[in-house]
């Protein structure tokens, strides 16, 4: 499967944005997908995923509440809403995919995105 993560930008606090991560090559139903970044001088850091055959979610404690994930296996897409930005936000957001369920560690997925960066400005 291939992976294109758009939508990311320039936003000031408090603001939303909207990223996409499309899928081609296979159905995007068939795996589990999530949600990492990883901002300038800082480790990557998972943000959220769903699993592929429930559709649970499972988020970072401290994006509770303020980012959504979810899937439109139709369009073959993932989305992260993220409301109430804060400037920590800004990172580059990377999709990625993985068979099996819901794991938080990037050494587990082996599909990714090229990336998208996410400013947020105070």
């Amino acid at each position: 499967v291939q992976l294109q993560a758009s939508g990311g930008g320039l936003v000031q606090a408090g603001g939303s944005l909207r990223l996409s991560c499309a899928a081609s090559g296979r159905s995007l139903s068939m795996y589990t997908t999530g949600w990492f970044r990883q901002a300038p001088g800082k480790e990557s850091e998972f943000v959220a995923a769903v699993n592929w055959y429930t559709a649970g979610t499972y988020y970072t404690d401290s994006l509770k509440g303020r980012f959504t994930i979810s899937r439109d296996n139709a369009k073959n897409t993932m989305y992260l809403q993220m409301n109430s930005l804060r400037p920590e936000d800004t990172a580059v957001y990377y999709c990625a995919a993985r068979s099996g369920p819901i794991r938080k560690e990037r050494f587990n997925y082996d599909y990714w995105g090229q990336g998208t960066l996410v400013t947020v400005s105070s």
